[in-house]
């Protein structure tokens, strides 16, 4: 049985990282702050994955977000996520020699089904990752900012059809909130496909995580709650799993 991943999320936006709640952003700190505060060097060793997103509001800026990341993932061996903003083949390329082992995908999924094939084709299903933001069964591009005409079973069912490696399944409703994985919505549609599913939104402590993890449907869980999770937050967190007999990695 192929173990499980915790996976821990960064938001990016305009030179900041952020605490996001329903996708209204807070600032927190730069680069500078997040190395001070978190040592991902040493954070690594709790985690399965690291996924970092650009989700500023306004125009972006591709190659300072790809510097920060370069700097973020510096001597960090754990597989790397990023996206946010990707709309053309010399994005994707950028955040790949800027230390990125995967790619995620939000808005050019609805709009661009050609470039999604394009990158699937140069890099591999395997690097290529969905992200769904919805509320109910409302899904939303642009940062959470429109909400497109197609439902969100039909939207997976097409996202299906593209030859993606893995959904990353984001509840708008309870991002930030603490309040624990929709995992009634993720059923419904790991049911769908055979995809690997990543569910996100609402993780505010270790019960949720190991509560996602012994999901069946469920292949990985991620959390953005910088501050439930700071110090040693995610090392007991990721030991609350192994305790409950969550299939996940054991390190020595």
């Amino acid at each position: 049985m192929l173990r499980k991943r915790l996976i821990f999320t960064l938001i990016y936006s305009d030179g900041f990282f952020n605490q996001s709640r329903n996708f209204r952003l807070q600032k927190v700190g730069d680069i500078n702050w997040l190395e001070k505060n978190y040592a991902f060097k040493k954070l690594a060793f709790s985690l399965d994955e690291l996924i970092v997103l650009d989700a500023s509001r306004g125009s972006r800026d591709i190659i300072t977000f790809a510097k920060n990341l370069s700097r973020l993932v510096e001597d960090v061996f754990i597989p790397i996520c990023a996206g946010g903003g990707i709309r053309c083949m010399e994005d994707a390329e950028v955040l790949f020699k800027n230390g990125a082992d995967k790619i995620i995908l939000n808005t050019i999924i609805y709009e661009n089904k050609d470039l999604v094939g394009a990158l699937i084709k140069k890099y591999g299903s395997q690097s290529i990752v969905a992200s769904v933001d919805y509320k109910k069964n409302d899904v939303f591009v642009k940062n959470g900012a429109q909400k497109i005409e197609v439902k969100l079973h039909d939207y997976i069912d097409y996202i299906n059809s593209l030859g993606v490696g893995e959904v990353y399944l984001n509840s708008m409703e309870n991002d930030g909130t603490g309040f624990g994985y929709d995992l009634e919505t993720a059923e419904k549609v790991a049911e769908i496909f055979s995809i690997p599913l990543i569910v996100a939104g609402g993780a505010g402590n270790g019960e949720h995580l190991s509560e996602g993890i012994a999901s069946p449907w469920v292949n990985a869980v991620a959390t953005a709650n910088l501050f439930n999770f700071i110090g040693d937050g995610l090392p007991n967190a990721r030991q609350e799993i192994i305790s409950s007999k969550g299939n996940i990695a054991q390190w020595k």
